[in-house]
């Protein structure tokens, strides 16, 4: 199945001050969901953030502030956002099927999200270059657990050009020239 503009929303999982810096790679995965984040917006495809316990991990980082500053942020003490009910309020509220997973860390955050969501009947796309734990190995256990679970594992490339749908339009022209870079 194809993203769908219209029935897409990406989650920003946990991305915060104190937890970012052990993160494996995570200079990478932050610009990957600042990039995505970026096009999202451009194409009006709802963003919510999740803060795991902001008062000990800090709020979001910096570099993410311009993506999330529309974005609705919710605080969270789960690990699966899924099982706070302000993130539930606002998923319902944005009605949309297809969910974007992108965040810290993906073997627990992510993974719990994703496994809670998948079973509530959303569609649900974690995205590999922009999820990332503290040890790589954990990362890639949990997108092969993620996969056997019916979660699509996918690129944030093929998530821009899936909401582009096709080229040749002045919304292409303006994405590919002001973001999609090699």
């Amino acid at each position: 199945m194809l993203l769908q503009l219209d029935q897409s929303a990406v989650v920003i999982i946990d991305v915060q001050e104190k937890l970012a810096p052990v993160i494996h790679q995570r200079d990478q995965i932050i610009a990957r969901i600042r990039w995505l984040g970026e096009i999202a917006n451009e194409l009006s495809v709802p963003i919510v953030v999740s803060e795991q316990y902001p008062k000990g991990l800090g709020i979001s980082v910096d570099d993410l502030a311009k993506v999330i500053e529309n974005a609705r942020v919710v605080e969270k003490m789960h690990f699966s956002a899924w099982q706070e009910p302000h993130f539930v309020e606002a998923i319902n509220d944005i009605e949309r099927k297809q969910i974007l997973l992108v965040g810290m860390e993906a073997h627990v955050c992510v993974l719990q999200t994703a496994m809670d969501m998948t079973e509530q009947g959303f569609d649900v796309f974690v995205v590999e270059d922009a999820v990332g734990s503290r040890r790589d190995s954990d990362k890639q256990t949990a997108l092969r657990r993620l996969q056997q679970a019916g979660v699509t594992v996918i690129t944030s490339e093929m998530a821009a050009y899936e909401w582009l749908h096709r080229s040749g339009t002045d919304t292409f022209r303006h994405i590919t020239k002001n973001w999609i870079r090699g």
